[in-house]
């Protein structure tokens, strides 16, 4: 925005002015027809000439005071100090209210001396009716200037909370209007009453009248400011409530506009900076899952405090290498090199997901993949032959130039945390990891380069170990005990 222009444009401006204008001339209607033939004035003479000089100067004092009114709030809504534009709007309605309610009062004291040179109990009794009138109609002001700044409010708000809280605050503000709203007018009502009593002049059917006519502009001026006062407390708590529905269903982009310098406002900006919170803390907790896996991440977050070990669990492992990656890379660009790691590990990451598992680490041109845990699987072992039958025929299609070993094992392992407290990873320690490591070394060589051990295919449910066909058993490297190995039966058929 450029220095000097406001962020309360023209347009607003405009509607500000006609808005504060109607509200003005209708409650002088009203405190004209009070004063003029509702009201006591007790005795004076030539009342119809004095009713006449009133008009007469209340157009007059209209004429004036109307473009005075709405060049000051022109002025006051405007400004040319950098970084104004947020106090200028959350002060903005109250700097109405206080020009309808310095006219006001000017006119009260005009109207006053005008009809003491008449009679003294008339200048007071239209001095009272047109104060009461003005303190009504400056608070009508106040609360439609109020809902029409909410959108420049919102816009000056947008970046941050109110910087500093309006002295008023909601339960004082609401006091306020009740006072201005009801207790104004009820006053006025209380004062004909009085009157009425300490002079003895008025007839029961003039108190009747004043009482019926001043009550119905109680209710009506009461009604008006209550229901203002109680929409502006009401319309954030219901977009606040709507916007809890929307986080609710896991939209944390929902958003409130502040556009008020209260509680609410408080109240308000703090939603927004609690949904900025959760978007930080779901966008880290996806960044940790794609880190660790998911269910890692899972089991991360719901735990009170860290702690280092493990529990044996029954596990399938499955790993998978690439075939002569040192000579790949010195052959090809590091940056080719990279990308087609990248699209190994893709195929990798998305059949060992398909089939339940998670890759429990990297490691240069080779993966880790563990089958139940630290989520029970029904088939751990199932599951893990099966993906290592997709992986090989999808390696096979779609990366016919990169060749990869892929070892399957089953058995009992520990599964916790490995490390310090300051810098730990859930990982699987254990037999089956070992020997799917040497199983994978051999697959390197072995026809379809697909090698699972027997214990895995026993493990496994029926319907995936009839895929698997036993071979010979060989001593894997760093082992005592031979291993029996499997390979996939239409690997067989096809040798």
């Amino acid at each position: 925005m450029r220095p000097g222009r406001s962020v309360v444009g023209r347009p607003l401006r405009l509607l500000l002015g006609a808005v504060v204008a109607a509200a003005n001339l209708t409650g002088t209607a009203i405190v004209v027809a009070l004063a003029a033939w509702v009201l006591p004035t007790g005795p004076v003479e030539d009342p119809g000439r004095i009713r006449a000089v009133n008009l007469l100067v209340l157009a007059g004092y209209l004429l004036v005071s109307i473009p005075i009114g709405l060049a000051w709030g022109g002025l006051l809504l405007r400004t040319r100090r950098r970084g104004a534009d947020q106090r200028l709007v959350l002060y903005g309605p109250l700097r109405l209210a206080t020009v309808q309610a310095v006219l006001w009062l000017v006119a009260t004291v005009l109207f006053v001396l005008i009809n003491l040179q008449y009679a003294w109990r008339l200048a007071l009794s239209v001095g009272e009716t047109i104060l009461l009138g003005g303190i009504t109609t400056a608070a009508l002001s106040y609360l439609l200037a109020e809902r029409i700044l909410r959108p420049a409010a919102a816009r000056v708000l947008a970046d941050g909370p109110p910087r500093r809280r309006m002295r008023f605050g909601v339960l004082v503000r609401s006091v306020l209007f009740w006072a201005l709203g009801t207790a104004v007018p009820v006053v006025g009502l209380i004062l004909a009453a009085v009157s009425a009593l300490v002079f003895d002049d008025v007839p029961a059917g003039q108190l009747a009248t004043i009482a019926i006519a001043v009550g119905l502009v109680a209710l009506f001026s009461g009604f008006l400011t209550t229901v203002g006062a109680a929409r502006a407390v009401a319309d954030p708590v219901a977009a606040l409530r709507q916007a809890l529905h929307r986080v609710e269903r896991g939209d944390l982009d929902a958003r409130v506009p502040v556009y008020d310098a209260t509680e609410l406002g408080m109240l308000q900006a703090g939603f927004n900076t609690m949904t900025d919170g959760l978007r930080e803390r779901e966008r880290l907790r996806d960044l940790f899952g794609r880190q660790v896996g998911h269910d890692v991440a899972s089991l991360a977050a719901a735990a009170d405090e860290v702690e280092l070990g493990g529990e044996v669990r029954h596990v399938a492992v499955l790993f998978v290498d690439l075939v002569g990656s040192t000579e790949l890379a010195a052959r090809r660009p590091p940056t080719e090199v990279v990308a087609l790691l990248n699209r190994f590990f893709g195929i990798v990451v998305e059949v060992v997901e398909k089939c339940g598992g998670w890759i429990d680490k990297f490691e240069g041109d080779a993966a880790l993949a563990v089958f139940g845990a630290p989520a029970a699987l029904d088939d751990p072992a199932g599951q893990a032959l099966r993906a290592a039958r997709t992986l090989a025929a999808r390696l096979a299609a779609e990366l016919p130039d990169a060749a990869a070993g892929i070892g399957v094992s089953a058995g009992d392992a520990v599964a916790g945390n490995v490390g310090d407290p300051r810098r730990y990873e859930y990982t699987v320690i254990g037999d089956p990891v070992n020997e799917a490591a040497r199983l994978t070394e051999l697959a390197k060589s072995a026809d379809g380069r697909v090698l699972a051990s027997a214990a895995a295919v026993a493990s496994a449910s029926p319907d995936e170990a009839t895929h698997w066909g036993l071979g010979d058993a060989v001593t894997l490297r760093g082992r005592c005990e031979p291993t029996t190995l499997a390979t996939p039966r239409e690997r067989r058929r096809r040798s």
